[in-house]
């Protein structure tokens, strides 16, 4: 059995509540949960207290007890993106109830994904309008997620999504769009 075909096949008995099988996942999702986590540490500031290590730790603690119904290794995978990224954000949070950061300019999309890692504030309005593209635009805000947050490629999101790499280019599209707007719109 192909390595992804026994990785879903553990995340399905580690559903079912079978111990032995959460044993057996974790060298096996480990190394790929550690480049996700390693690709959202670097988009955060140099002195980031959160280490990449504990991203991991604690995406993992949330994902496993929840009963989802894993389709595949890529569907757990996705997943352990959006739980580190709302660690990150719940993390950014509790540092500007901390900081309460002054003024604010006006930024556009780049800038301000740029910008999250020195500005809590800055990631927390980002994750916000993402929470919102996600209501009506559930897959576009998803390719948004695993390509600017897991740091997937094109053809990687296209495999995990189950569209087109051209579908995925105009998500990616229609997405920046969005977001820019809504980030505009919300320093106004």
């Amino acid at each position: 059995m192909s390595s992804t075909g026994q990785v879903t096949r553990l995340l399905a008995e580690a559903r079912k509540g079978n111990r032995a099988a959460e044993k057996e996942l974790i060298p096996l999702v480990y190394a790929e949960l550690r480049r996700l986590a390693a690709s959202y540490m670097r988009k955060e500031r140099f002195d980031h207290t959160l280490q990449a290590t504990a991203l991991v730790h604690e995406a993992y603690i949330r994902l496993i007890p929840q009963r989802v119904g894993w389709r595949s290794q890529s569907h757990f995978l996705g997943v352990a993106a959006q739980q580190m990224r709302r660690i990150l954000v719940d993390y950014a949070r509790n540092r500007k109830a901390e900081k309460r950061a002054g003024s604010e300019k006006k930024l556009h999309l780049e800038e301000a994904l740029l910008m999250a890692q020195e500005q809590p504030a800055r990631l927390v309005a980002v994750h916000e309008a993402l929470d919102r593209l996600a209501y009506d635009h559930h897959r576009q805000a998803q390719v948004v997620e695993l390509r600017f947050f897991a740091g997937r490629t094109e053809d990687e999101i296209s495999q995990i999504v189950g569209v087109s790499v051209e579908t995925v280019k105009r998500d990616w599209k229609f997405a920046k769009a969005w977001l820019s707007l809504e980030l505009r719109r919300e320093q106004q």
